[in-house]
Order: C-alpha cells, then structure tokens, then sequence
C-alpha cells in the first residue's frame, strides 16, 4: 500500500531564487516551521540529516539521501523508518514556471507496511505541515526580494 502527500503554492519568484532558500539547508532554522533543522547538501547521494515537527506532534529525525537534484527544476530524497519496507518516504519538491513567477509542488509518496496505520496520522500532520512549510518559503523568498 502507498499513500501520496501534495501540496503546492504560487510564489513571485525566479525557479532560481526559489532554489537558493530551498537548498540552504543551513538557515531552515530561520523560517521553516516543519523541517526545523537541516544538514547536508542538495546534492545526489548525499545524505541529509533533517529534524521535522509535523503539525501536533513530535519531532523526529531523518536522514534521507538525496536522489535529484536538478538546480532551478527538483530536488528528491528518500528515507525511511528502520529498515526499508517498514515506512519509507520519497519525498519530492518540483519547480514549474508559470505567467507570474514559480509554482512549487511538494509531495510524498510513502509506502511500507506501516502506511495503513499511519495514513491518518499523515493527513492530520504532515500535509498540514506541508503547507506550512510552502507558506513560511513563499514569505521568506518574497520577502528576501523586497528588500
């Protein structure tokens, strides 16, 4: 079984500028309500150490690998829970040019054993925080260009 997470939102960007606050994992500290804390690089086969906090719950740490990293375009990692096959998560975020600046999508593909009994959980937590996420990047690229 599988379940798929999506979220996007229309940001007054370039794909680059977008890409600069997206990939500099060191300052998600600043901003980012769901991913609170990020090591690594945007870079394949790198692995990331990411300290999320979905809406109403406790944070926990991954480390997924980076499978993509298309500057300006996507940026894919997958982690998982233990072992693989238990719960692992592909995670993708894809830049699209549209007529007043970049729509970003974000989305998760979770699949494993656990996702009939997380699926709830993932609809009440995650995507919230997902929005979260996307509104907290929307204002902190926007804003960055105001000034």
């Amino acid at each position: 079984m599988s379940k798929q997470l999506v979220s996007h939102i229309d940001i007054d960007a370039t794909p680059a500028q977008v890409w600069d606050v997206l990939t500099d994992f060191s300052a998600f500290h600043d901003w980012n309500p769901f991913i609170f804390d990020a090591d690594g690089r945007a870079e394949v086969g790198v692995r990331l150490t990411l300290r999320m906090r979905p809406e109403g719950g406790r944070p926990l740490t991954l480390r997924p690998t980076v499978l993509e990293a298309e500057t300006g375009r996507r940026l894919r990692w997958r982690g998982k829970l233990g072992v693989r096959g238990i719960l692992d998560a592909d995670h993708r975020f894809t830049l699209e040019v549209i007529d007043d600046g970049v729509r970003l999508r974000q989305e998760e593909t979770f699949s494993g054993v656990l996702v009939p009994f997380v699926a709830r959980s993932l609809d009440r937590g995650t995507l919230p925080a997902f929005a979260a996420m996307n509104e907290a990047l929307k204002q902190r690229v926007e804003q960055a260009l105001r000034h």
